[in-house]
């Protein structure tokens, strides 16, 4: 699971009145929250590499030596983020370009592992920052994230002057320095992890479902190092065992999700490989991926309705699990994986924001409900904070790439289709998905 550790200061919040938000139109709204997220990748990036922190703790108060590690999947959201910044001139052209220039010097030089870049960085020098003891080189799952972002900036200034060009090349050379097919390690499935001085043992291959699919998407696409189509089937597909016949509330699953049958996982599962990857009517052997996303983000949202452990607010305008920081017992913060299966009464605004493209009337009535009734402890410098329990009355004031990126780019995508666009009409894609047998009438594939 792509999640992010976290400390476990307690920073219990204190009751306190909720501060009265003047109401806005739906547009207003999604234009506001849009706006305000990115900030989280503009004016809050690490300020040496231009790319996204790992976390930002407006108090200041970070573990030691956190502050300035870069994550390698939230700066690829944020690369898309700032594409739908500049396309809506919340940035200028100039600025932009210069500060994506930056970000090349910066990845250009850090370190890689057989083309792919690890889970954290050290943003001041682009060394591996180890995510755990054995976890000390490439991770493909967040270079795939990156990549999203990477392939999409190229498709976004190939057609733009002189100075946007070579910038688009730069960008071209740095996905296709990925080994894909290093990373199959010999067999017909893509691994996860691989480190010089721990080889494979981490051994996890990216068997599905989960947010993994992108990496075989990516891999498929590459000119330099693609791997083979048997990965995609036999390893993320299980030679067929993918497919789910379950389903809950009356909505087929579709798709067999790790480790949470019965409701489907997290919904940044419904997010991270789909922030560039368009489900709309994108269709394999397995699955028709619109319905896929559809129907779990609708399955945790009448989850949500049901309320079956009685956590107070929950209903059609508070709702949304999915992984983020946490209320541990104690009150202190921790991280957790939220989902029916694993609900502690802490709701993530990611979760309902990111999915408007899935479920806008649902997302944009949560989204409401969390701006004009409850800003006070949930509306910050860089938006919504990344979780809320009204049960506990309780917010962490803090923020994750891998949430705040999904917001920005999902509401892009609900206005305009901006990202999907660029990265589905990237011609190695539209190659990689038919490569695995995808097919999508809507980018002729």
């Amino acid at each position: 699971m792509n999640c992010s550790s976290a400390d476990t200061k307690s920073t219990e919040t204190p009751a306190q009145p909720e501060t009265p938000v003047v109401k806005l139109t739906d547009e207003e709204l999604v234009d506001l929250v849009q706006k305000q997220t990115f900030k989280y990748f503009w004016d809050f990036a690490e300020p040496n590499s231009g790319l996204a922190r790992e976390r930002y703790h407006p108090d200041g108060d970070y573990p030691e030596n956190d502050a300035n590690i870069v994550t390698t999947g939230g700066s690829g959201f944020g690369l898309l983020a700032i594409v739908a910044a500049d396309s809506r001139g919340y940035i200028t052209r100039s600025q932009t370009v210069e500060r994506l220039a930056r970000v090349a010097n910066f990845l250009e030089t850090a370190d890689r592992f057989h083309g792919a870049w690890p889970h954290w960085m050290d943003g001041n020098t682009g060394k591996v920052k180890p995510f755990g003891t054995k976890d000390n080189g490439g991770d493909l799952v967040e270079t795939a994230f990156l990549c999203e972002g990477i392939i999409s900036i190229r498709e976004y200034f190939k057609d733009g002057n002189a100075e946007e060009k070579a910038l688009a090349a730069r960008y071209d050379a740095m996905w296709k320095g990925v080994e894909w097919d290093w990373y199959q390690n010999g067999k017909n499935v893509l691994y996860w992890h691989w480190s010089p001085t721990y080889d494979w043992q981490m051994n996890f291959p990216l068997e599905g479902y989960n947010e993994c699919l992108i990496t075989y998407i990516m891999g498929a696409a590459s000119p330099t190092h693609p791997i083979n189509a048997a990965a995609y089937h036999e390893g993320w597909a299980r030679s067929g065992g993918i497919v789910s016949a379950k389903t809950k509330y009356g909505i087929p699953l579709i798709l067999k999700h790790n480790g949470a049958e019965e409701f489907g996982g997290p919904l940044f599962w419904a997010h991270y490989s789909y922030l560039g990857l368009d489900p709309h009517d994108l269709t394999d052997k397995y699955a028709n991926y619109w319905d896929v996303n559809v129907n779990q983000t609708m399955i945790d949202y009448k989850y949500c309705v049901e309320n079956p452990k009685g956590f107070a607010g929950y209903g059609a305008d508070y709702w949304g699990l999915t992984a983020s920081y946490s209320r541990n017992a104690d009150g202190s913060i921790g991280y957790n994986a939220h989902m029916p299966s694993n609900d502690i009464g802490v709701i993530s605004p990611t979760a309902a924001v990111s999915c408007i493209v899935y479920t806008p009337k649902e997302s944009l009535a949560a989204m409401h409900n969390f701006y004009e009734n409850h800003a006070g402890l949930l509306w910050g410098p860089a938006g919504f904070y990344d979780a809320h329990s009204q049960q506990f009355n309780w917010s962490a004031k803090r923020y994750l790439a891998i949430d705040q990126g999904p917001m920005a780019v999902m509401l892009e995508n609900y206005r305009t289709g901006l990202l999907w666009k660029l990265y589905m009409n990237a011609p190695e894609v539209k190659q990689g998905l038919q490569k695995l047998g995808f097919k999508s009438s809507k980018y002729g594939i």
